[in-house]
């Protein structure tokens, strides 16, 4: 029994820079987002794709290096997108600083001419925003995947997700406006910021609760929250070391945030 769709693998994406041996160093994640636009007909419907990741993760980069596979099964392909041309940042970001999401117009057409294996989370039916989360019930507890390259871990030949299980540590303050993102208690490292986290279907609940038949993009991983701990000398009583450890909690920003921050932009050709 999946509980995960084989689909929303194909929407992570490797995100690395080029390097001086002409080898990419691989260091976030990202997804391809499909705001929807309009439906044109019973089977067919129009988006707006992008790029979704952090702005740190784009912020001081002249060119991104992304990584898919291509259809029939050779070895990953890589593309080089100058983020900025001319004097004009190519990215749009949150308009605003402290939320970290930016987003990069994608031309389907030109994934499509390279014969590359790619799919996109859809706006209308595959993500669920704060309103929706709250509709459903979902509350601390609620499980999640979080699907990435953390480390740099992208696969040798073909790209290949790392697919992690955690759950919602907390959302409550998130879902009632008093915090602009919530919790996941779940394993995530360096290369998993820009990372899709999906909500975990379930086929049982408690009494009074409905249970969660479907998987939804809800948020993509801004970062892990650090824990802290200070060493001090015995003799004279000061700080002499601080140890850094990952707690375990990760910060996520909720789908809300991604829609606000590609109302209107446009598309561009990948080179």
């Amino acid at each position: 029994m999946a509980l995960l769709s084989p689909d929303f693998l194909e929407c992570v994406v490797a995100l690395g820079t080029p390097s001086d041996e002409e080898k990419s160093i691989w260091i976030a994640s990202g997804f391809l987002f499909g705001r929807f636009i309009q439906k044109v007909d019973e089977q067919t419907s129009r988006y707006r794709v992008v790029l979704v990741s952090n702005r740190h993760v784009f912020l001081g980069l002249e060119w991104l290096t992304m990584r898919f596979n291509p259809e029939e099964g050779q070895q990953a392909s890589e593309f080089r997108v100058a983020l900025n041309e001319n004097g004009k940042q190519r990215w749009f970001s949150h308009p605003d600083e402290n939320i970290d999401v930016a987003v990069l117009p994608i031309s389907t057409d030109t994934l499509r001419q390279h014969k590359i294996k790619f799919n996109f989370f859809r706006s209308n039916n595959q993500s669920a925003d704060l309103a929706k989360l709250e509709k459903l019930g979902i509350s601390e507890g609620d499980g999640v995947f979080v699907l990435g390259f953390p480390m740099g871990i992208v696969g040798t030949q073909r790209s290949y997700v790392i697919v992690r299980g955690g759950n919602i540590a907390r959302i409550r303050d998130c879902i009632a406006g008093s915090s602009s993102d919530f919790l996941i208690d779940a394993p995530v490292f360096p290369g998993n910021s820009g990372s899709p986290v999906i909500l975990r279907p379930e086929i049982a609940s408690i009494e009074g609760t409905e249970a969660v038949s479907e998987s939804y993009l809800i948020g993509i991983v801004k970062s892990y929250i650090p824990y802290q701990d200070i060493a001090i000398s015995p003799q004279t009583k000061r700080q002499r070391v601080v140890f850094e450890e990952n707690s375990g909690l990760a910060s996520v920003e909720p789908v809300d945030h991604i829609q606000k921050t590609i109302e209107s932009i446009q598309p561009v050709e990948l080179e």
